[in-house]
């Protein structure tokens, strides 16, 4: 969420950044913010004012008291301010929540350094890493069945689409890449943190969008939680409503959890497969920062990001989220993509986000610097979801006798080298 300030100084700013976001229908919101933020203001003034004009009539009762002379004019002037102000009041803050619900819609200010596009085809390459694989390889479904580690026809039985057991090695291995992961991020000086995995509404609104709480979030009937998409929200929602100590940044944190998605929309669910699914395993690591630090977060955990893949030997490249393919509450994001020798293509593997201080300004979270308060800066980012990396493991890694070499970086956490040789 931006600043109110922002919109009433500088709507054209605004107003700008939704053309550059392609949110042209958004438009006549900055306009109708500012005409309610105006009825707001006024009303503003006008309790100043009765208040101060209950303050002088206080003290003209008081004197004449003390000149004992009638009062009474006086009297009944004071008893009818209280009712004034408080229908006041209530006007005020029936247009405080409309003024909020507004401002919720409107995207966080983008960094100047993102690619203007309309689309995830428009999102700019910034680098690859790693040596490809091509040639015909089977599939991770395919194999995955094959090699017995792998079931998506029970699953589908016990619990519908979108859903898929792990059996014996390739389950070790998902083990495996968590244990890795987590050991990664505490020799890079992060805290590691075990976070509930459900969070309450007002939690998840200061994280997320609404367009993205009705596609991805799972509520949980007759009671006001969510199952989390992602520990990324409970390890921010931790620090809700609370005043941190300059000195004592940047909290630096990383979970493990289990992720729960609805995944409603242009994507959906796998039919079969494992690389879109309602439920999946995630390492994820977040910063709160001074403001001025943000970018320099950024840059040092997108170098993790890269670090991460490079030790588990899977080719990758980096591509750059366009200002259309933005989420609203991101300032600047991107992506590593792994490469898919059966695609011929790269895809998806985990996202790096700064949210200046737009989760911040939802959930209130502020920095104290001895002298004055103001809100910190956000930043997220996936370590591993272990599933998208089992199938990168499955495709690269993938033998001609239809085993899988474990990367390297795993062999001492699996105590083997090959999953499913000879058979």
């Amino acid at each position: 969420m931006i600043d109110i300030k922002l919109v009433r100084e500088n709507p054209e700013l605004v107003k700008e950044n939704l053309k550059r976001k392609f949110q042209i229908e958004k438009i006549p919101l900055v306009d109708k913010v500012l005409k309610l933020d105006g009825e707001w203001r006024k009303l503003k003034y006008q309790e100043d004012g009765l208040r101060s004009e209950r303050n002088n009539i206080s003290k003209k009762i008081n004197e004449l008291k003390k000149a004992k002379k009638d009062a009474k004019t006086e009297i009944k002037k004071a008893k009818e301010i209280p009712e004034k102000i408080a229908k006041s009041e209530e006007k005020r803050k029936n247009l405080e929540g409309e003024i909020h619900k507004i401002m919720l819609k409107l995207p966080n200010i983008i960094h100047k350094s993102v690619p203007i596009g309309k689309s995830d085809k428009e999102n700019k390459e910034l680098k690859r890493i790693g040596k490809i694989k091509k040639g015909k390889i089977k599939g991770h479904v395919e194999l995955g069945e094959e090699l017995g580690v792998l079931d998506f026809d029970d699953s589908a039985r016990v619990s519908g689409k979108g859903f898929y057991y792990l059996k014996g090695d390739l389950a070790l291995l998902n083990m495996a890449l968590i244990n890795f992961a987590r050991d990664f991020m505490i020799k890079k000086g992060f805290e590691y943190v075990e976070p509930p995995l459900m969070i309450r509404g007002d939690v998840l609104l200061g994280v997320y969008s609404n367009e993205e709480i009705e596609q991805m979030a799972y509520k949980i009937d007759g009671e006001d939680l969510y199952l989390i998409a992602t520990s990324e929200h409970p390890l921010i929602g931790q620090f809700i409503g609370k005043t941190l100590k300059k000195k004592d940044l940047p909290v630096k944190q990383t979970a493990y959890s289990i992720c729960f998605r609805k995944e409603i929309g242009s994507h959906g669910v796998d039919e079969k497969g494992i690389f879109r699914t309602h439920q999946f395993n995630k390492q994820e690591m977040i910063v709160i920062c001074e403001p001025k630090d943000s970018y320099k977060w950024y840059d040092e955990m997108l170098k993790m990001g890269i670090e991460i893949f490079k030790k588990l030997e899977i080719p990758i490249r980096v591509v750059e989220i366009c200002s259309g393919d933005l989420a609203d509450l991101k300032a600047k994001s991107c992506d590593i993509e792994a490469w898919s020798p059966r695609k011929n293509a790269y895809f998806e593997m985990s996202s790096l986000s700064n949210m200046e201080d737009a989760q911040a300004r939802r959930l209130n979270i502020r920095i104290n610097d001895g002298e004055k308060n103001y809100f910190a800066h956000t930043l997220n980012s996936t370590v591993i979801a272990t599933s998208r990396v089992l199938v990168a493991i499955m495709e690269n890694f993938q033998q001609k006798d239809g085993s899988i070499k474990i990367p390297k970086a795993l062999q001492k956490y699996m105590g083997k080298k090959v999953i499913g040789k000879g058979k």
